[in-house]
């Protein structure tokens, strides 16, 4: 049987941040079941409708990769009580053209990750908000959002128990909601 694959989406583009390494924990919790890849949003145009009659070779890329996935993650940050715009960047591009809508069908989740108490919760609610827009089928329950995170972060990844533990479970969850969901 073959594996489905997970794209995993980074809402952070800083070289050592605490997003990415929650996704990579999380991608390595995830490939006994899955094929993991991640999908790089860092070199992406804005999305402009006048660049749709002859698409950048990176918005090309990147719908072709959401669509060569089965699901999505997204791990990302909260800028300003919001996702960052390079996520919600990457949700238009890979939203159009509407006729053939990249995101559209596909199970998927978000992690939200932060310094702060609240764990990107500002994030995630408007990631779901747009998600819903775009045919993404978020997994609601359960929630993830990883407030304090510089806490459970050590010099190999993700070390605290908790935070290890609330990561297990999530996964454990998404990756029935994939099972459930995805074609």
């Amino acid at each position: 049987m073959n594996k489905k694959t997970i794209g995993i989406i980074v809402g952070s583009l800083r070289r050592d941040s605490f997003s990415k390494k929650v996704a990579q924990y999380v991608a390595d919790l995830l490939e006994e079941q899955f094929v993991v890849t991640f999908v790089d949003i860092s070199d992406l145009a804005l999305f402009n409708q006048d660049m749709e009659s002859d698409p950048p070779q990176e918005w090309l890329r990147l719908r072709q990769e959401v669509k060569a996935a089965d699901a999505v993650l997204f791990v990302t940050p909260e800028y300003n009580r919001s996702m960052p715009a390079v996520l919600k960047n990457a949700l238009d591009v890979g939203s159009r053209p509407y006729t053939d809508n990249a995101w559209n069908g596909k199970p998927a989740a978000a992690i939200g990750v932060s310094p702060g108490s609240i764990g990107a919760f500002g994030a995630v609610n408007h990631l779901h908000q747009s998600a819903a827009c775009v045919g993404l089928l978020m997994m609601s329950q359960p929630e993830a959002y990883l407030g304090a995170i510089m806490a459970a972060l050590g010099d190999t990844g993700v070390e605290g128990e908790k935070v290890q533990g609330i990561l297990q479970r999530f996964v454990d969850a998404f990756a029935a909601w994939v099972n459930r969901l995805a074609s």
